[in-house]
């Protein structure tokens, strides 16, 4: 893969109050690509169910970190890598699963799922007790120019 035109890092820690920061904070990130609405709502989507399984799951009783690294390519790649150090996946096929949960009986057990179905590629990669970088991949399509936006 070349270079990334453009990357952002950002850490923050695993309260649920962070979550919108940086699903909007993703989006913004975003917007120079000139996605379609329905791209940024599956791109807003998707970063929230990927932090929203870092507070739930890899740090269940604790604060932890969680680090988001966005990368935008030439062609309209987006690159989204989200990254905890919390206890980890012991069963990533198991987690991957539709209606599979660890965190309780009010988590839909939907995530990887719902990750799965507004990104191109979902990559999970995790290691009991050591933490899970999950990796996400979108190509954008730029609207096309209109003559309202000439």
């Amino acid at each position: 893969m070349k270079a990334p035109l453009n990357e952002v890092r950002l850490r923050f820690l695993s309260r649920s109050r962070n979550e919108a920061f940086i699903r909007s904070a993703v989006a913004a990130f975003c917007a120079p690509a000139d996605p379609t609405l329905e791209e940024l709502g599956d791109i807003k989507t998707a970063v929230s169910e990927a932090v929203t399984n870092c507070i739930v799951h890899a740090y269940p009783d604790s604060l932890g970190w969680i680090a988001v690294r966005a990368r935008l390519f030439e062609d309209g790649l987006l690159e989204l890598t989200v990254r905890d150090r919390g206890r980890g996946i012991e069963n990533i096929a198991a987690a991957r699963a539709p209606m599979f949960t660890t965190g309780g009986a009010e988590r839909s057990g939907m995530g990887f799922t719902i990750m799965e179905s507004f990104m191109d590629l979902v990559r999970v990669r995790s290691a009991p007790g050591k933490g899970t970088t999950l990796t996400l991949r979108r190509r954008l399509h730029s609207r096309e120019t209109s003559p309202a936006r000439s």
